[in-house]
């Protein structure tokens, strides 16, 4: 959860309406959120969008990775008042990643262009991924004053009015998946989204028992939800997401679970809740996932370590024998891939058709290993953060950062 310390914005001298800030987030940051949205995400508001909400975060058992959105909502809003001279009250109305996969597009509008969305008085947009090297299109277009147009690059942030003097279009993204963080700032305290979310979190997050994985294991929305249509086809995407990387979902051969085969009337899709492993060519992975989201968080937390995790064993002397964590195998043959309807030549075209850097590496299954472990980890110490912050943020139900020096052990 690592952000960029930058100076304050500069204060404009009149009438100001948006503001670019180059290098607003680290690298680090980028790749954490890239993480929290390729595993989580659902489909989007519009065609070819992917979005993850915090709500969405909180109501499939990963709460705690809101977390990593804290300081930097914070920092989002201090750069507006400071640029805006704000001498009011600012909420947050909404968070949430987005990925504009090919096709996606929009033309001019205003962000308060509806009866509905009124409430809206400033927006930010964080992007986590760069324009030529990770996608093509998507220009961000202004109709009036400077910058007129933005081409996006990972780590910086535009700021600006919701209103029509920032009428704006993003030109169609051609290829790849251009990743953002987008929030909507209000002056209306009844829109303010953090007392929704605590009342989520409260419910799903409050209790917290360390030595307990089901805590954070993630839980999968309805199916749905996951259906990505193109063109009259479509494609799970979950499935996508670990085919793209090389992966393929395989039954679990546990005989508890009744997940090796498929009965008649029930539909392939729903074996994707219920406990599983991963394969690639012709290796399975000797661990059993509760479910697919848990599966590709690990795929997508290995993807995000894997260069710290190829150093690491590079100054790591282990001989000539394997590797192995908890006992955990690599066997062939072992688990019928699942009969899932997922049109992958479609997948690939919107997910994995530019700038997959990601997939220029070759697969070493003792870093995927150590990488389980890491997640579980990482994940763990999140929910323990939570678990403290929460009676810090409920009482004046709002969620902030909260000084380590303030909390009682």
């Amino acid at each position: 959860m690592t952000t960029t310390a930058t100076s304050p914005p500069p204060t404009a001298t009149e009438d100001p309406v948006r503001l670019l800030i180059p290098g607003f987030l680290s690298s680090e940051t980028c790749k954490e959120l890239e993480f929290v949205h390729r595993s989580c995400g659902t489909a989007g508001y519009r065609p070819s969008v992917v979005s993850t909400s915090l709500p969405h975060l909180a109501a499939t058992g990963c709460g705690h990775l809101l977390l990593p959105f804290v300081p930097i909502r914070e920092r989002l809003r201090d750069a507006v008042e400071s640029f805006f001279s704000c001498h009011f009250d600012l909420f947050v109305e909404f968070t949430g990643l987005v990925s504009w996969c090919k096709g996606a597009s929009i033309g001019w509008h205003s962000d308060d262009n509806k009866p509905y969305l009124r409430q809206r008085a400033f927006t930010a947009v964080c992007y986590l991924n760069s324009h030529g090297k990770d996608y093509k299109g998507g220009i961000l277009q202004f109709q009036d004053d400077e910058p007129s147009s933005v081409v996006p690059v990972a780590g910086d942030v535009v700021i600006y009015t919701a209103d029509n003097r920032n009428v704006h279009c993003v030109d169609e993204v051609t290829e790849g998946e251009r990743l953002t963080l987008t929030l909507w700032f209000t002056r209306g305290s009844a829109y303010d989204e953090d007392p929704k979310l605590l009342k989520f979190l409260s419910e799903t997050s409050w209790s917290y028992k360390p030595a307990d994985q089901n805590s954070y294991i993630p839980l999968p929305a309805s199916d749905n939800m996951y259906w990505f249509s193109y063109d009259q086809s479509g494609f799970d995407i979950r499935c996508a997401r670990v085919h793209i990387l090389g992966f393929s979902f395989h039954a679990s051969n546990d005989e508890k679970s009744n997940s090796a085969s498929v009965a008649p009337t029930e539909d392939p899709i729903e074996l994707l809740g219920k406990p599983l492993r991963l394969g690639r060519e012709n290796d399975v992975f000797g661990k059993i996932f509760a479910n697919s989201l848990h599966a590709l968080q690990v795929v997508q937390f290995y993807y995000w370590k894997a260069p710290e995790l190829a150093e690491r064993r590079k100054h790591t002397t282990v001989g000539s024998e394997t590797v192995c964590y908890h006992n955990i195998q690599v066997q062939q043959s072992c688990g019928t891939e699942l009969p899932l309807p997922c049109n992958h030549g479609l997948a690939q075209t919107i997910f994995g058709s530019y700038g997959n850097a990601e997939l220029e590496f070759t697969l070493e299954w003792d870093d995927f290993m150590l990488a389980a472990v890491m997640w579980e980890n990482y994940s763990e110490e999140l929910k323990r953060k939570l678990s403290t912050f929460l009676p810090y943020w409920l009482p004046s139900e709002t969620i902030f950062v909260v000084d380590s020096s303030e909390i009682t052990q």
